[in-house]
């Protein structure tokens, strides 16, 4: 992986000077939160700048409250910020500032647990047709307190409404209890790719769905921008195989990026107790679960007990092996492959949030590509951290899934101005 320049916007993003009123009060989850293991109890965040320190690189993290669970960023052409919250609420961030009120024109979604309002990615050809597409899970029509996830698509009119909205794709995955998550981007093939988990401790759906080829639970699809089949997916002449399937044997996918120079699509997944992963996907490949991981059941037991793999060994025939893995388990969420000139020390390296261990970590790429160390931010917030994205200015965006949540920009510093932080291992 070469750590070669690539070119940037240097469109500069101003926050507020001033905290934000909070938002709308929120729905709240009717079920307590289980993705995460053992969560700590929640932590009030500073608002105020924070700086720190690391040995590549002095970074100030500037926070912007006002936000409810957030779940995913995307930034428009012009620099604004959509932001998705989980309980179905679409917000923008005008000239650095939250709006206050949320976006009209959204579908209702089914919000319990990890069911909700998800994912935002913009057309390639944006700036002609304003289409913005959202992942997000409806009420299944076939069972009672189940969702089914769905792609959506509308016209964002600039203002404070997305037009036109209206499902082009509608999963057949449908699951009760700890629901798993739907992320969505467009790749360098003008494709739409779409992840879905398989469902824990439920009453519908099962964990053995990653590896039914007829079902779409636990698998990464991959769809035309009107949300059809592509003839040239890898399962579309195979009889028994979902056609919209891309790779199989997915758990739990928290987070979807392509390799800005090899193309790749890379993917992080929650593993059980452990065995949380990065993978590199290829088109009809299987990654394994629940047939093999690197982690156990909640129990402890190496397999079963609902939680964990079916098998002791870490590996099968026909099963691909992770790029790398965690455990214990950060629970690892939005990822980035950093390429701005902001950073000039980060550049090419990969930037994954972490919801258990609340934290960014770095994962730190050599000039032949190869993995050599990982490296611990942000810890010192205590927040868990859900997505995180490059702006067009080079800088570096989270949002924490809190209920106090908050937009971080990641910026370098320039001065010792805000207030220290405790350094960073």
């Amino acid at each position: 992986m070469s750590k070669a320049k690539m070119p940037n916007g240097t469109l500069a993003l101003a926050f507020a000077a001033v905290a934000l009123l909070a938002a709308p009060a929120a729905a709240q989850d009717p079920e307590p939160r289980t993705d995460c293991g053992d969560c700590p109890p929640p932590e009030t965040m500073s608002w105020e700048p924070q700086v720190f320190h690391t040995q590549e690189q002095t970074f100030r993290v500037v926070p912007m409250r006002g936000l409810v669970r957030p779940w995913a960023l995307e930034f428009l052409p012009n620099g604004d910020i959509l932001i998705t919250e989980h309980a179905g609420r679409l917000r923008i961030v005008r000239d650095g500032v939250l709006d206050p009120e949320p976006l009209d024109g959204m579908p209702e979604v089914f919000y319990q647990r990890r069911k909700g309002l998800m994912d935002i990615a913009l057309h390639p050809r944006y700036e002609e047709n304003q289409f913005v597409y959202f992942t997000y899970h409806k009420a299944s029509p076939e069972h009672r307190m189940a969702g089914t996830p769905v792609l959506a698509r509308g016209k964002f009119d600039g203002r404070g409404a997305v037009m036109e909205m209206r499902d082009l794709f509608v999963s057949d995955a449908a699951y009760s209890g700890t629901a798993q998550t739907a992320r969505v981007l467009f790749g360098p093939d003008g494709k739409v790719y779409m992840v879905i988990g398989v469902p824990l401790r439920n009453l519908v759906g099962v964990a053995e769905s990653a590896q039914d080829p007829a079902d779409h639970a636990g698998k990464i699809l991959r769809l035309n921008e009107d949300g059809t089949v592509p003839d040239d997916n890898p399962f579309v002449d195979t009889p028994g195989h979902r056609p919209e399937i891309y790779a199989l044997g997915i758990r739990n996918s928290n987070g979807l990026t392509f390799h800005p120079e090899t193309g790749e699509l890379w993917e992080t997944e929650n593993g059980p107790q452990g065995g949380d992963e990065v993978n590199i996907i290829r088109a009809g490949r299987n990654y394994g679960w629940p047939v093999v991981s690197y982690g156990r059941a909640y129990s402890g037991d190496l397999t079963g007990t609902d939680s964990g793999p079916q098998r002791p060994q870490v590996w099968a025939e026909g099963i691909e092996d992770p790029f790398f893995f965690w455990n214990p388990s950060i629970s690892p969420a939005g990822m980035l492959f950093y390429t701005g000139d902001r950073f000039p020390n980060w550049k090419g390296d990969l930037f994954v949030g972490a919801l258990r261990s609340r934290e960014i970590q770095r994962l730190i790429f050599n000039d032949r590509g190869l993995l050599v160390r990982q490296q611990t931010l942000l810890r010192e917030l205590k927040q868990r951290i859900r997505d995180v994205k490059q702006g067009p200015d080079g800088l570096i965006y989270a949002l924490t899934d809190e209920e106090d949540g908050a937009l971080l920009r990641i910026e370098p510093s320039l001065d010792g101005a805000a207030p220290q932080a405790p350094g960073q291992r």
